[in-house]
């Protein structure tokens, strides 16, 4: 199957559509956005405060966007954090990747406390090298993330990398207990259910139009309240006057049929760690619950105008592009019939940075911008919109999540087209070329490629 919106839907199944909004409506707080950073935000907020009135506005179904077609990584990684370091000092950075930590074990936590399946299985994240140059990059990688005091990643060889699970050419990984497979379409419904019982009011197939001081447009009504709380992540270009805030990137995964026995002692992969690599253009996957592969990468990266997909539909060439990084990272699977292919959209702020706002003179607030990070970042960003709802309103005060350094982070809006076409198609053309020179090099050094590539992007 060629989209269907994912291949976790075609798994799981769709589920009954929620009512749409039915004429003009108030509350305390209107979340705009039925994906993990609406949901988690609506489900905090009304456990600190019961007795508010929420109303979460979602264009399709909750999990339409990427809540429903991510790589299953809940995971620590967070985007901006050596820019932060650069803005507020090491230690605040510190923190901040404290704060990701943790927030892996507080989603299980609460799935565990709601008691819904989300088929987590905590294996960590395993990240391998698999040139000379990638083995470099992986080693910097490395002494890094301990930099920011996660002294209990591990660095392996070859050898050790492969009792892990058996990656052609891999030459040495990192690996990081601070992540887990997730199956993302059931972490999505359960969150919704545990939302409504507590008493949010969810309205589907309502696509809010425009965001204004106390004020959520539809086409079915206005709903009123004093927060109004943007949650739409790569479809954030969508409302109006937003079109160049955050760029909606696109990414491409594919699903294999399930491996059997005999593949899957070939592969090993008995821990179930998430996978990624150390390539510019990178790749990330999972061994998923009923014992496929799941396998993504960037695709076609960017659709002219901040366009998105329909319904996740990828182009025959992005898909047989991941089956050949499939092949080359597992040659015994070359035979493997690939199920499903999908696609979707994540937010990319210009200077590739997360955030947190809440704006006291207007009430609107705002998180995303997390550059595929969103599984587990969008938790935190909730659970920090939460507290700075709560202290405007003098429900609370400051927190440690108010005080992180990415709450109030300002950034310029990205170039008009056909600017920023021509920019993203040309960084991700250059990543390719940086990783093919590498392959045939041989060199220890990064391609300059990459590094220019960086620099033009304002990655670094």
């Amino acid at each position: 199957m060629n989209g269907g919106i994912s291949f976790w839907y075609a798994d799981d199944g769709f589920p009954e559509a929620r009512e749409p909004l039915a004429g003009d409506a108030s509350a305390d707080v209107v979340i705009v956005g039925g994906g993990y950073t609406g949901l988690w935000t609506a489900y905090y907020l009304k456990k600190a405060v019961p007795f508010l009135r929420i109303v979460v506005l979602e264009q399709k179904f909750c999990g339409y966007g990427a809540s429903g077609r991510n790589g299953g990584w809940l995971y620590n990684g967070v985007a901006g954090r050596d820019r932060y370091a650069k803005l507020h000092g090491h230690e605040a950075a510190v923190r901040l990747q404290r704060a990701m930590n943790d927030t892996v074990d507080e989603v299980v936590r609460v799935v565990a406390e709601e008691g819904f399946d989300a088929g987590l299985h905590k294996g960590g994240v395993l990240e391998v090298a698999r040139t000379p140059a990638q083995l470099a990059r992986l080693r910097a990688f490395h002494e890094h993330e301990l930099s920011y005091g996660e002294k209990d990643r591990e660095l392996y060889g070859a050898r050790e990398t492969a009792r892990r699970v058996r990656v052609a050419g891999a030459v040495g990984a990192s690996w990081t207990p601070h992540g887990a497979r997730v199956h993302p379409v059931r972490l999505v419904k359960g969150l919704a259910a545990a939302v409504e019982a507590l008493g949010v009011v969810v309205h589907e197939l309502t696509p809010v139009t425009e965001i204004r001081p106390k004020h959520a447009v539809t086409p079915y009504g206005t709903v009123r309240a004093p927060y109004v709380l943007r949650c739409t992540e790569g479809f954030t270009a969508a409302l109006k006057g937003q079109r160049r805030t955050w760029l909606p990137m696109n990414s491409s995964m594919i699903a294999t049929e399930p491996l059997s026995e005999e593949q899957w002692a070939a592969i090993g992969w008995e821990g179930r760690q998430t996978l990624g690599d150390m390539a510019h253009a990178y790749m990330y996957a999972q061994r998923t619950a009923d014992g496929r592969i799941a396998l993504g990468g960037r695709g076609v990266p960017y659709r002219f105008g901040s366009r998105t997909d329909n319904d996740g539909r990828t182009q025959a060439a992005t898909v047989e592009a991941l089956r050949e990084i499939l092949v080359d990272f597992f040659p015994m699977l070359a035979g493997t019939r690939i199920e499903h292919a999908w696609s979707g959209v994540l937010g990319v702020p210009r200077d590739w940075c997360a955030s947190v706002t809440l704006d006291r003179s207007t009430g609107i607030g705002w998180a995303g911008g997390y550059v595929g990070s969103g599984v587990a970042t969008a938790n935190l960003a909730a659970r920090t919109l939460r507290d700075l709802v709560r202290q405007d309103s003098g429900q609370g005060g400051r927190t440690e999540l108010t005080d992180l350094p990415w709450v109030g982070h300002k950034v310029r809006r990205w170039e008009p087209e056909p600017l920023r076409w021509l920019g993203v198609q040309g960084m991700y053309a250059t990543y390719r070329t940086a990783d093919s020179r590498e392959t045939r090099s041989h060199s220890a050094e990064s391609s300059r490629l990459a590094r220019w590539a960086d620099r033009i992007a304002g990655r670094h």
